[in-house]
């Protein structure tokens, strides 16, 4: 039984005594029987207060329990769903943390990707007054054996530029190559060899810088194999079509010594 509910029924019983008080103290009034039935009839009445007191305390406390029942199911879901939220802020933040981790690779992959078709991509180059665009690997394998012939690896450098030769037929460097392949046989005294490279320079590229020179070293070959009317021949050649160039000059002076 509530507060309330055993209030109202304390009160209720007070006035119902009361008033049996009363009916008794004027029973004087009424005969025996009457004031039975009266004072029957208020216990009656109490009763019927004090049972309906006593349910009513009941259903009072049968909502309480429900009500607090509905407010801890309400309590355990809301915990659930702070707990669903944790989980999923988890989730989130690990599926951020992959993500991110995706695009970095992702990028690493392609700067790496562009680097090496970089690695392949043409690019200008000029070489004995002349521009052409050639591979990286091309340039590189061309000063490598420029590298060697400067050494004075002569002997060595010539398979190197033959194989260069070979490897890139229709390469921008092909004349110098030829032209650094020509002295390097010089310089082992294979001049037969020498003088086909040097013509094959003029021959293809007569306006190539490096041809005055190239025929300036076929006559230096000629001496050395004692062809001296086929000197003189190359070098008045060379005065005739390269007047203006060095290589003229020096030739100039060679032709009064094999007078």
């Amino acid at each position: 039984m509530n507060i309330d509910a055993l209030k109202l029924f304390r009160l209720t019983s007070i006035a119902l005594l009361v008033a049996a008080f009363s009916a008794a103290a004027t029973a004087g009034l009424f005969d025996d029987e009457e004031a039975r039935r009266a004072i029957l009839d208020l216990r009656q009445r109490v009763e019927t207060l004090r049972t309906e007191a006593e349910q009513s305390s009941v259903r009072s406390a049968e909502e309480s329990a429900s009500l607090r029942r509905s407010l801890l199911d309400f309590q355990n879901q809301i915990e659930l769903l702070k707990s669903d939220a944790a989980k999923q802020r988890g989730v989130n933040e690990q599926l951020s943390k992959e993500l991110s981790e995706t695009q970095r690779k992702q990028k690493d992959i392609s700067q790496a990707v562009d680097e090496r078709f970089r690695q392949f991509e043409p690019v200008k180059v000029s070489v004995d007054g002349r521009e052409f665009m050639a591979s990286p690997t091309e340039k590189k394998d061309f000063e490598s054996a420029l590298v060697v012939f400067r050494k004075g690896d002569f002997a060595g450098v010539q398979n190197i530029f033959l194989n260069f030769i070979n490897r890139y037929p229709s390469s921008g460097y092909e004349t110098s190559a030829l032209f650094w392949l020509g002295n390097a046989q010089y310089a082992t005294r294979n001049y037969k060899e020498a003088m086909i490279n040097f013509h094959a320079i003029v021959e293809r590229v007569p306006e190539h810088m490096r041809a005055a020179e190239a025929l300036l070293s076929v006559s230096n070959c000629q001496v050395e194999l004692k062809d001296l009317r086929g000197a003189k021949k190359t070098l008045e050649d060379l005065v005739k079509n390269y007047p203006q160039s060095e290589a003229a000059s020096a030739a100039k002076e060679r032709l009064l010594k094999l007078k």
